[in-house]
């Protein structure tokens, strides 16, 4: 039902094309026509619309439409697209293809298509709850294995341990492995708090409130590493950062995108400029109507002067240190690892700081250029 709520009245627009038609799920909007992109199948009389997301519905009808079957399916890390073109993009087959369903026929029919570009042992069964938990169970494990790192950072900071020494100790044992624990402001993005949210609602609907305490206290140890690093750059500026210019080297919840959904820079811009910092933000990629968006505070004019705090765009890293008290990394873009710290620090104020919330920059040309310098999880 909350399937075909989403769908046109008419189900016309479900047509045969030879087989199966594939439609583009990220346009799908009640009572438009979604998008046929290719046909797959050659199975006679059964029409599949697959739309495609991470958790992908998928309604089958005979030719006439009187017979309905729903199944869902979802891969690693893919969002958008058809799924023939964005194997292609990827270059390689998913970890797995997971069809969840109570109509056999559906799964079967969903199975085919996979079946074209995975091995079958990748494409697993199960029944739709299976999936569901599944999908918002793979990105609970990864956020907490971010905000786990990220704890134990905190503690690397306060014992003189290094973070990335632990984390390559820790990830060199088989039962652990290396991936996502590299240490840092946060995880953003679409998917991991909203998923984490998801299962925390789901655990106290069933009455399961520790659990669900569980789960929430991976999101709130991310707020607080954000929070955190805030208040790292206020307490290192002399517990004030009034007035004070600082240049912020990445807005992007990561490297090689434009998307701010969740960024860990939002909450910790705002919280800077709470405490009256104005800083200059910069990043290759994010438009700065979405800054505007994300902080709910126009950009300031060049020279306005103001006593509270407020953000301007900058055009590049020199140019947004430019009489600047420090610098703050938030995103782990590639031209951060090879700045020109000597000709940043010519022209900002002294003493200058900076912070590298992602640990990409190089620390020692850093301070060989005069700049004290705060890493995350480095004691």
């Amino acid at each position: 039902r909350a399937l075909r709520a989403r769908l046109p009245a008419d189900p016309a627009w479900l047509h045969q094309v030879h087989g199966t038609t594939v439609v583009n799920a990220g346009r799908l909007r009640a009572g438009e026509e979604p998008q046929a992109d290719a046909a797959w199948t050659d199975r006679p009389g059964v029409v599949c619309a697959v739309l495609v997301a991470d958790c992908m519905p998928v309604l089958l009808c005979t030719r006439d439409g009187r017979r309905v079957g729903v199944a869902h399916a979802g891969w690693r890390g893919l969002s958008g697209g058809v799924v023939e073109r964005t194997l292609e993009a990827m270059g390689e087959a998913p970890d797995r293809v997971l069809i969840g369903g109570e109509d056999s026929e559906a799964i079967d029919a969903l199975a085919g298509i996979y079946g074209r570009w995975v091995a079958p042992e990748r494409i697993l069964r199960t029944n739709l709850w299976s999936s569901e938990l599944s999908k918002l169970t793979a990105n609970a494990f990864l956020a907490q294995r971010i905000s786990s790192i990220n704890s134990i950072a905190a503690l690397c900071e306060g014992t003189g341990a290094d973070v990335r020494e632990v984390a390559r100790a820790i990830g060199s044992d088989s039962r652990i492995g290396p991936k996502f624990l590299q240490a840092g402001p946060g995880f953003g993005g679409s998917c991991f708090q909203k998923d984490i949210l998801n299962l925390v609602y789901l655990c106290r609907h069933y009455g399961l409130e520790e659990v669900a305490s569980y789960w929430q206290q991976v999101v709130d140890l991310n707020t607080w590493q954000q929070q955190r690093i805030a208040r790292k750059v206020v307490h290192k500026l002399f517990g004030t950062v009034t007035g004070k210019r600082l240049a912020v080297l990445g807005f992007a919840f990561k490297a090689d995108t434009n998307d701010t959904r969740e960024s860990p820079a939002i909450r910790i811009c705002r919280e800077l400029i709470e405490e009256g910092a104005r800083l200059a933000i910069v990043d290759p990629k994010v438009d700065p109507r979405q800054i505007a968006h994300d902080l709910a505070c126009p950009s300031l004019t060049v020279g306005e002067a103001t006593g509270e705090g407020g953000w301007l765009i900058a055009a590049d890293p020199l140019e947004a240190a430019r009489g600047a008290d420090a610098v703050l990394i938030l995103t782990e873009w590639a031209a951060y690892r090879q700045l020109d710290w000597h000709a940043i620090a010519a022209v900002m104020r002294r003493p200058a700081w900076l912070f590298d919330a992602r640990a990409v920059a190089d620390a020692e040309a850093a301070r060989a250029a005069g700049l004290q310098v705060w890493r995350v999880g480095e004691g």
